[in-house]
């Protein structure tokens, strides 16, 4: 049996669900027992397809969901299609096919695709027959059932099985006829050598309670025994009544208090309706998969205390052998603050109680002050793990998982307990027609006596039959308020996302007006560049010349040089000497004396004196 859950089914890939098996061609021997799936809170989400949990190698049992159009167009069951009978010759026990059973902390409930347009693909249906019965999915294996879900028959060791109405609150009343029990041996059990009986225990439980041992096991459920006549609670057989064997009929009563209302200033008041449930499709059929209420460290602590003497004494003595110093057998060193942590309060119902009928004769009270049905209230640090899980699993991005539900999930409460032992047969009566029908006043009965009932005052309990149309419509109640829910959260997220979208939206257009200021820059430095390239650099002509040696050449611009251009054939003058007119100091002043007195000579050729 592995995990499956609900994922969109426009995304759907088969190669994408590590959580679930895939069909023939991707199939796994032995699954994983964790499960893991998607959320499922949209219309959209579909149910993915389950292995079976006890065919778990069969490829045939995973079957490829269909498109979303296509699953919204299945068929919309008010009664699931399974279990399915084989009509054989002289049978009359069978043992239930194509349903998902309750095993491995698992719990299955039948489901059916919802209306199109709703905000959760599944809601709760009925399976047939749609009566107070024995449930076909929480039960053992081992424990085979009629058609109309009223008789059963154990094989082999004690296993049992609960009905499919909890009691919640108020005064309830079946009877068990005993088909086979008391020690007797079946005459059609295929062990003819049985060293023992057939046996029966009849009692009420919690769903906590195994389905692979015996009512009375431990403190989740209570018993009554057909051997002895004890009644049986946390293992501990006590005197209680007479006992009952094959033919005998044993009626169950029950009363709890009322349901007590949560506290709406404690969000982790335990009384608080909440369901942890998971859509699946197995062998064609939907379920509604959630992990079941684990035992509590403080209920199993309670059983073992009150095991230890027995066990311990029971046991026998076996002798010691040395064993040499090593890590493994030395003693295990605790500091001197350890302590074993802090049990909580088991909470119980003050004033309820359960009592038994043996053809009609009250037993007497043989329970009271029963165990509270509602989960133990969480502490801090277990709610501070829990969140930073979630917060982790939320950051990897890893689909949705099973987790415990710390709330009442609207199924909690004592149901009947029939637990069989080899080969023992019962049948069950729910009523309203009861072989031996109680007084009206049990209450009164148990209290008082008989003198004090009277015969015609009104009835003050009620027959178990009427308890199951309160219970589907109590689910039905808790599928149109899960609706309501989802579709709220559906428009919040519709709304988160809307604003994330124009949240994205501006800053895109804030990255694009940025990028476009970025190009408007670039593009006034490369025209300012070009501008900066392409002016003439008029400054270079008038640098001062300097003493570069013979290499020297001077710059000269491409239109002075036009202009200084002579042809080769003009042949350069040379200048005249100089003469002594054009050598005439005109800045020389002649009153001014001078070392030589000379004038000048006419005359060619002449030089000066």
């Amino acid at each position: 049996m592995a995990a499956s859950g609900s994922t969109s089914a426009s995304a759907y890939n088969e190669s994408s669900r590590p959580s679930t098996p895939g069909t023939a061609s991707n199939h796994h021997a032995h699954p994983s027992k964790k499960r893991k799936a998607a959320a499922n809170t949209t219309a959209t989400v579909a149910p993915e397809p389950s292995p079976a949990p006890s065919d778990s190698t069969n490829p045939a049992a995973n079957v490829t969901l269909p498109a979303r159009l296509d699953f919204f167009s299945r068929p919309r069951l008010t009664i699931s299609r399974f279990p399915t009978f084989q009509d054989t010759p002289n049978v009359t026990y069978h043992s239930t096919e194509g349903i998902a059973m309750n095993r491995l902390g698992f719990r299955y409930t039948p489901a059916g695709v919802a209306a199109p347009g709703s905000a959760l693909p599944c809601r709760t249906i009925e399976s047939a027959p749609p009566k107070f019965r024995v449930s076909w999915e929480d039960r053992s294996g081992f424990v085979k059932v009629t058609p109309d879900g009223l008789g059963l028959l154990g094989e082999r060791g004690f296993r049992s099985a609960r009905c499919n109405a909890p009691i919640r609150e108020g005064a309830w009343y079946m009877e068990v006829r005993i088909e086979c029990g008391g020690g007797d041996r079946p005459p059609d059990a295929p062990d003819t050598n049985m060293r023992e009986g057939s046996h029966v225990r009849l009692g009420w439980a919690r769903r906590e309670a195994p389905l692979n041992g015996p009512a009375g096991l431990d403190g989740y459920s209570y018993g009554y025994r057909d051997k002895t006549g004890d009644k049986i609670h946390l293992s501990r057989p006590r005197p209680y009544g007479r006992a009952f064997r094959t033919g005998d009929v044993i009626g169950m009563y029950i009363y709890l208090p009322p349901r007590r209302k949560p506290d709406p200033a404690n969000p982790h008041d335990p009384a608080h309706l909440k369901r942890e449930r998971i859509a699946i499709e197995f062998k064609g059929q939907e379920y509604f998969e959630s992990l079941e209420y684990a035992q509590s460290k403080e209920m199993i602590a309670l059983t073992q205390f009150s095991n230890k003497a027995s066990d311990t004494a029971s046991l026998p003595s076996a002798p010691l052998a040395k064993k040499s110093a090593n890590a493994k057998n030395l003693p295990e060193r605790k500091g001197p603050g350890a302590e074993a942590p802090a049990l909580r309060p088991l909470p119980q119902l003050h004033g309820s109680h359960i009592a038994f009928f043996v053809n009609g004769e009250c037993q007497n009270v043989a329970f009271s002050d029963l165990y509270d049905y509602l989960p133990l209230s969480t502490t801090p640090a277990s709610r501070k793990n829990d969140k930073e899980n979630s917060r982790k699993r939320a950051r990897e991005g890893a689909p949705r998982e099973h987790k415990e539900n710390p709330y009442d999930d609207g199924t909690l409460g004592y149901y009947p307990f029939i637990s069989l032992y080899n080969f023992a047969r019962v049948s069950i009566n729910p009523g309203p027609d009861f072989d031996f029908p109680p007084p009206p006043d049990i209450e009164a009965l148990l209290c008082g006596g008989d003198e004090d009932i009277k015969p015609s005052c009104e009835r003050t309990w009620r027959p178990i039959c009427e308890r199951y149309p309160e219970f589907m419509q109590e689910q039905w109640d808790l599928d149109a308020r899960e609706e309501e829910e989802a579709e709220v959260e559906l428009a919040s997220r519709m709304e988160r996302e809307k604003a994330e979208a124009a949240k994205q939206a501006q800053k895109e257009r804030r990255k694009k007006q940025m990028e476009a200021r970025k190009r408007t820059k670039e593009a006034e430095l490369r025209r300012t560049n070009s501008r900066a390239a392409s002016t003439p650099r008029a400054s270079a002509e008038r640098e001062p010349i300097t003493d570069a040696g013979e290499s020297y050449r001077p710059v000269i611009s491409s239109h002075l040089a036009a202009a200084m251009y002579l042809p080769e054939d003009v042949e350069m003058a040379h200048s005249p000497a100089p003469t002594a007119a054009s050598s005439v100091d005109y800045r020389h002043n002649p009153d001014a004396g001078s070392e030589y007195e000379s004038e000048p000579v006419e005359g060619d050729g002449a030089t000066l004196t």
